[in-house]
């Protein structure tokens, strides 16, 4: 009590030769053995300790605690089950009054992620002594409840009683974060680094940052936290999260090893390790990782199912559904196995089944989740079927009203079903919810302007400008809605300040070639965009100049510029595909046939290349073309214009029947579409249905839109009247 801590040990040492079973003076020489940091000494009278008072509760805690620190975490959980094997069946009432056991059993419950059974113990001490730091496992246990408005209640008396708690200050924090109130977050961070630099106030303050939608200044000072103290593993394995999520595993990979280096048996580091490894394309370390954290925790499912995505990404198909098979025997409702065997049967082309899958997950999730509704939105809106999707929209929303996510995919949903009302209404709730997080906000403005939601755009745009007037993206997208607006003045100007600012930079030029593409000033366009690409360098500015250039001079320098590109980068698949376009757009079939076959050789899943090349074996009258469009129709089997292909190229092999009811399919797709409207009624007309051959024609001609076949079908037209 004095702080003498040698003396304390001369005494308890002295104990322990006179009786070596005396339970209290092994126990205090365990306690201050741990916190001078001899965990040898400490693990040697733990199994003393074992031995001689096998039932003694806290023999089994310090051996927990002991295994958790070297990372050992099966020892550490059957070490926390033999605690609360020990006092469960103690009645409550006998150690109502002995806050010591109370605090045992639910720190070991607690241990065991058991928050139900933890709390009664814990309360029931906090009553016995309500300023203690049992608040903060207290506050913990709530939080992950969703009980963020308790956690807030239990912290702030213990922090007036304690104020320079930083745990108790951190855990504040991120409760203030689990309510949405980030920026208080940050503000009692900022105020405790005040006073003191500690590495842990800078995790939760980036931690809260990045909940603020300021990622890149959460990233500053989680790498801060991390480098003054490689112990803060919570900022390490946020740090490669963030990294993952922004596409930078080089600089994940360091962490993660560093990670599994500080605790070698942690088999959550090394599926960590394993997820890092395998965004950076070292597959087989990625598979050694997962393997290892297995090896370590046999009930590992995480590590289970990232191997089964990795045999995925490598088309181990049979391997993968085996694996995700065996998981789902041992646990029936574990959704996500179920969405990676959608992810195989869609790959492997069998829609049915991938369907089925992700509406087993829906339905085994619990009634709160969405992601799985979400999910089945982008497989119905990837294979052109906007009712089905609308549905699934439906029901994510009656789940999560308010997530931004959810109300994103609604508006996607709503825009493919052509309901702009609902798209509008959804996204202008959207820019609500989503408060100052300007990249979300540009998100949202990019959703506004495909559901020709101007002014909306424009508001989403203002807010993340508000907050981070220098983002480029929101600058660009403010630039496309001025266009639009019918104002290429504003737009300009905000170009020109963009290239006075950084002139080093190709968005300022980009955005004036759009403004002169709108003033139809080509050569300016040209010239404004040929620099952005001597600045840029790359695809997206490379398409942007081949575009223009495609207006001018009947697109020949478009494309010799494409062919120069791809001599220099011949695995750029989305060069190949505007190459090919421009020459099917030229009419030089065979070369765009012979490119659009180049671009199939990097990516021969495209159902767009596969279409266009359909479409061009049609023009040279290929047998092929059926084959080609049936392929298309594999990997996009709801797609309004695939199904017109392979509908036109049946008819033009003699299968008039099949033919019909594909583009009679077609036409309930996209009925505003004057092509497929003609297509069909040559095929009715051929059949002799010539009724309602003219009433497809007469929709098509009085359309108004311009298309490829208007003077076949006025032809026809006049033949049939």
């Amino acid at each position: 009590m004095q702080g003498d801590l040698k003396g304390a040990l001369t005494a308890y040492d002295r104990a322990l030769q006179i009786d070596k079973a005396h339970v209290e003076a092994r126990v205090a020489r365990i306690g201050i053995a741990l916190d001078q940091s001899r965990f040898d000494d400490a693990k040697k009278d733990v199994a003393e300790l074992q031995k001689t008072a096998p039932h003694e509760p806290r023999s089994a805690y310090m051996k927990a605690l002991l295994a958790e620190r070297d990372g050992d975490m099966v020892t550490s959980r059957a070490a926390l089950k033999e605690v609360t094997e020990l006092l469960d069946p103690v009645p409550i009432d006998f150690i109502r009054y002995r806050p010591q056991l109370l605090m045992l059993n639910g720190l070991a419950h607690f241990g065991q992620n058991q928050g139900e059974k933890a709390k009664q113990y814990l309360e029931a001490f906090q009553r016995v002594q309500p300023v203690s730091p049992v608040s903060k496992l207290l506050a913990r246990i709530y939080m992950a409840d969703g009980n963020t408005a308790l956690a807030i209640n239990i912290l702030e008396p213990y922090m007036r009683a304690q104020p320079g708690d930083g745990q108790a200050i951190t855990l504040l924090a991120r409760a203030h974060m689990a309510a949405g109130r980030n920026a208080k977050a940050s503000a009692l961070m900022q105020e405790a680094l005040k006073a003191q630099d500690n590495p842990a106030f800078r995790t939760t303050l980036g931690l809260s940052l990045v909940g603020e939608g300021q990622t890149a200044s959460g990233i500053k000072e989680l790498e801060v936290a991390y480098k003054k103290d490689p112990r803060q593993l919570q900022a390490a394995t946020a740090l490669v999260q963030l990294y993952l999520r922004s596409n930078q595993a080089k600089k994940a990979v360091p962490v993660a090893e560093q990670l599994v280096a500080a605790q070698g048996n942690n088999a959550g580091f090394h599926n960590l390790l394993g997820m890092v490894q395998g965004q950076a394309g070292n597959i087989l370390a990625s598979r050694k990782a997962f393997e290892k954290a297995i090896s370590l925790d046999a009930n590992f499912n995480q590590a289970k199912l990232h191997l089964a995505k990795l045999e995925i990404a490598t088309r181990a198909y049979d391997a993968a559904t085996k694996r995700l098979t065996d998981l789902l025997q041992n646990d029936p409702k574990y959704s996500e196995a179920m969405f990676e065997l959608a992810v195989v049967a869609e790959l492997k082309g069998q829609q049915g089944d991938a369907q089925r899958w992700l509406e087993k997950a829906r339905d085994s999730a619990p009634s709160t989740e969405n992601r799985w509704d979400l999910a089945l939105i982008d497989f119905h809106l990837r294979n052109g079927r906007s009712g089905p999707a609308f549905e699934a929209a439906k029901s994510a929303s009656s789940k999560r009203p308010d997530d931004v996510r959810t109300l994103l995919a609604y508006g996607r949903a709503a825009i493919s079903g052509g309901d702009t009302i609902a798209a509008k209404t959804a996204l202008t709730s959207a820019t609500r919810f989503a408060e100052y997080d300007a990249p979300m906000q540009v998100e949202i403005a990019g959703m506004q302007l495909t559901a020709n939601n101007l002014g909306g755009a424009a508001y989403s745009l203002d807010k993340a400008l508000s907050s981070r007037p220098d983002l480029l993206s929101a600058q660009a997208l403010m630039a496309e809605v001025e266009l639009r607006q019918g104002e290429p003045a504003k737009a300009e100007k905000r170009a020109r300040d963009l290239v006075l600012r950084s002139p080093r930079l190709a968005v300022g030029h980009a955005i004036l070639g759009n403004v002169a593409m709108a003033r139809n000033q080509l050569p300016a366009a040209i010239e404004a965009y040929r620099r952005a690409h001597e600045i840029e360098g790359g695809t997206v500015s490379l398409l942007r100049l081949f575009q223009a250039m495609s207006q001018q001079d009947s697109g020949k320098q478009a494309l010799q510029l494409a062919e120069q590109w791809i001599k220099v980068h011949p695995k750029d698949f989305l060069v190949h595909k505007a190459l090919a376009d421009g020459h099917a757009r030229s009419g030089n079939y065979p070369s765009a046939k012979l490119a659009y076959e180049a671009a199939l050789k990097l990516k021969s899943d495209d159902a767009e290349v596969l279409n266009n090349l359909a479409n061009v074996q049609l023009r040279l009258k290929d047998p092929g073309a059926v084959k080609t469009a049936e392929a298309a129709m594999t990997h996009a089997p709801g797609t309004a214009l695939v199904i017109d292909t392979l509908g036109w190229a049946l008819f033009q092999n003699g299968q008039t029947d099949r033919a019909l009811q594909l583009l009679r399919d077609a036409r309930l797709r996209q009925p505003g579409n004057p092509e497929i409207r003609y297509h069909l009624a040559v095929v009715l007309a051929q059949t002799g249905r010539k009724t309602e051959a003219r009433e497809e024609l007469d929709f098509a001609l009085k359309s108004g839109s311009e298309f490829e076949s208007i003077a076949h079908a006025r032809s026809l037209a006049s033949s049939l009247r």
